[in-house]
């Protein structure tokens, strides 16, 4: 009798492609929609985006810094600075609606009503406020700062042929006058005063991150249409939740609703395809190796062996170094350590809590 199992693969079976194989020789996880050689490549995401970058640039692939950081500016302040981390300098973006409304922002579409914070003395930006490590010393700095970044936000859409996002979390905190969203709770030690008649919690839908990825991506087409999208989805766990239930269990929820959407996408639209970072990393087959003692930051090793898949999937080795001459290889070493993350700073409420010291 004929049925469609008999034409499948071996990967397609769990015995032949998991149990009978060593975990660090799994194959067949990804094959590649379209090509990326050649290609302007933009990245965007939550922390572990930082890593997809630094990875691209050490391949040598032409990958988009429309902000690097000024020549005065020694090079061990690069990263402190948020310089070389993404193809902007907007900071990590964790959520569809960030990414959405990143786009509006750039594109005068959108002007949030609520966009300065204060942080002790000086002032931050509520939507990258950890792009330095000090506060500005007044607004008007601020604003103009914001106003040249948010110019080459434009320049970058226009300009990127392949967008990388990196889907990372689905709470977030938005504004209750407008619906701004925020990267980080406002009154942690980033900035803001916390105000539950201004801000509220959301846990983002399936639904929801669907539509703001398409919205994305329609608006993305409009200027830019040839523009490709690959997304992908964070392995890094939650940090703290908001939400009155273990960090564990919103980690899981979080992570299949951003798979489950990024997936239906990919499937839904030829020029968007996904990426399984968060499966190689975080499925229980490696058993968990590829993490560090906390069990959230991501190796060295395990960047290096998901980045191994991508690359071998469009035909590369991670030695290759297809650095064209007008972009000489850089020094990556400072950006292979942990990544610039905002998230960090719930973690460290957890520990002055833990400490009585609040």
């Amino acid at each position: 009798m004929k049925h469609p199992y008999k034409s499948q693969g071996l990967t397609a079976f769990w015995d032949s492609a998991i149990s009978a194989v060593n975990s660090l020789e799994l194959s067949g996880l990804y094959e590649r929609k379209f090509d990326i050689i050649g290609c302007k490549l933009a990245a965007a995401g939550s922390c572990f985006a930082q890593h997809i970058g630094q990875a691209l640039k050490k391949q040598g692939l032409e990958f988009l810094d429309l902000e690097p950081a000024p020549s005065f500016l020694a090079k061990e302040l690069h990263k402190p600075y948020n310089y070389g981390l993404y193809s902007a300098r907007y900071g990590n973006i964790y959520t569809s609606r960030q990414l959405l409304q990143l786009f509006d922002r750039a594109f005068n579409q959108f002007v949030p009503k609520d966009n300065i914070w204060r942080r002790g003395q000086g002032f931050v930006d509520p939507f990258r406020p950890n792009i330095e490590p000090d506060p500005f010393v007044n607004a008007e700095e601020l604003v103009e700062l914001r106003r040249l970044h948010l110019e080459k936000v434009q320049e970058l859409m226009r300009q990127c042929q392949i967008f990388i996002f990196t889907l990372g979390l689905t709470e977030t905190w938005f504004s209750t006058d407008d619906g701004a969203a925020y990267p980080v709770v406002p009154g942690t030690s980033l900035g803001g005063d916390f105000d539950s008649a201004r801000y509220r919690f959301h846990n983002l839908s399936y639904v929801e991150i669907v539509a703001d990825l398409e919205l994305f991506r329609q608006k993305l087409q409009q200027i830019n249409p040839d523009c490709r999208i690959l997304l992908t989805v964070s392995p890094v766990p939650l940090a703290a939740t908001a939400l009155p239930r273990h960090v564990l269990v919103s980690t899981i929820y979080s992570k299949s609703v951003l798979r489950a959407a990024a997936g239906w996408l990919a499937q839904e639209y030829d020029d968007v395809d996904y990426f399984p970072s968060y499966e190689i990393i975080a499925s229980h087959p490696t058993r968990g190796m590829f993490f560090m003692p906390d069990g959230r930051s991501v190796s060295k090793a395990g960047v290096e062996h998901v980045m191994g898949h991508f690359f071998k999937a469009h035909g590369l080795k991670p030695d290759d170094g297809h650095q064209p001459e007008s972009q000489p290889q850089q020094n990556l070493e400072e950006y292979e350590q942990d990544p610039v993350c905002e998230e960090l700073a719930l973690a460290a409420f957890n520990a002055l809590k833990e400490e009585n010291k609040l």
